[in-house]
């Protein structure tokens, strides 16, 4: 099959023949229709990801139809229209059984800790307990842009933030994550305060539900400028980018007893951030991870799609090929993409 390949971090990246994946007891193989490019693709290229085994084939952001199952798999069959989250559980581990897939003792994740879906096919393990059957109205390439960016942030908005009509979100940075958690908190009844240092983003981001657009380069203080907009500050805020910068603001920029949830990876010079701890002592304020989202989380969110409440289609930017994710994925970190990338050319 034809896969994007490389064998060094930030090294080549090209179009090879790789064989093609074999099913195993509990996994099945799925035709890739659509799958997403995300940034933490490129983190993973870069060598931020410490279980990836090279050589490697990226892509984590799925969806597609099964062509194989294996002698263990009994929910699904060959001809399922699915998608998987990004992170999928063993289903035994202590985390698993308290329904905590996302944070799995031992967990599978495809593009990281095995080879991934940019490629014509790919394994799936565990997956019995973490496919995701697409209902018929959601198409290859909407489910493709759900991945780790709307369900982490269905997660983190609905789950984790617990995020309520008429309370004040800020959101700090609008890539795919970002653009994902103004529109969920949008339809949670929200108000959205979005800041991006990018005026196409921004008015992305407006479109998405933000309420009120900050360019970070043009105020003095972000956080004083939130507190100015909100009057007391945000109740949520949501560090959607990952780094110093933005985790710093997110913080600094909550009301007294406000949530600040991290979802934007802290990776390299930015895993271990300046926080304002006395704020975060005298405020009693929150500071929560969130990542990815278990497999049955995934009805509530689909309801919210097919009711029109939620329109993921939106944020996807552009489709493109197989044949133009090699480049596309080491020229991310110049965040010039508005909205999210969907490869459906294979």
């Amino acid at each position: 099959m034809r896969a994007v390949f490389y064998e060094q971090f930030q090294g080549p990246v090209e179009i090879r023949e790789v064989p093609n994946p074999k099913v195993s007891p509990d996994s099945v193989v799925v035709k890739v229709e659509a799958t997403g490019l995300c940034r933490s693709d490129w983190h993973g290229w870069m060598g931020h990801d410490p279980d990836i085994v090279l050589p490697h084939v990226p892509g984590h952001e799925l969806a597609g139809i099964i062509v194989e199952t294996g002698s263990e798999i009994r929910n699904f069959k060959v001809g399922d229209r699915v998608t998987v989250p990004f992170v999928s559980g063993c289903g035994h581990c202590p985390e698993c059984v308290s329904g905590n897939h996302q944070v799995c003792d031992h967990q599978f994740q495809p593009g990281f800790t095995a080879w991934g879906s940019f490629a014509e096919f790919v394994e799936i393990k565990y997956a019995d307990i973490n496919l995701v059957k697409l209902p018929e109205e959601i198409d290859f390439v909407t489910a493709a842009s759900l991945g780790c960016r709307f369900i982490t942030s269905f997660r983190a908005v609905i789950d984790q933030g617990k995020v309520a009509a008429g309370q004040w979100v800020a959101v700090h940075g609008c890539g795919g994550v970002g653009l994902s958690a103004i529109m969920i908190a949008a339809a949670a009844g929200a108000n959205v305060i979005v800041v991006d240092i990018d005026n196409d983003k921004l008015e992305l981001a407006r479109k998405a539900g933000a309420t009120f657009l900050v360019n970070a380069r043009k105020v003095e203080s972000v956080s004083k400028e939130i507190k100015r907009i909100t009057n007391r500050g945000a109740h949520i805020s949501i560090d959607a980018l990952g780094s110093q910068e933005t985790c710093f603001n997110s913080v600094s920029c909550l009301r007294k007893r406000g949530k600040h949830i991290q979802v934007g990876l802290m990776t390299g010079d930015h895993k271990h951030p300046k926080i304002p701890m006395d704020k975060v002592v005298a405020h009693e304020l929150e500071i929560i991870g969130s990542h990815g989202m278990q497999a049955f989380r995934y009805t509530e969110m689909f309801e919210m799609i097919k009711s029109g409440k939620l329109n993921p289609g939106l944020l996807v930017g552009k489709t493109i090929s197989l044949d133009e994710v090699p480049e596309a994925l080491v020229n991310m970190n110049r965040f010039e993409n508005v909205g999210v990338t969907v490869v459906n050319k294979f």
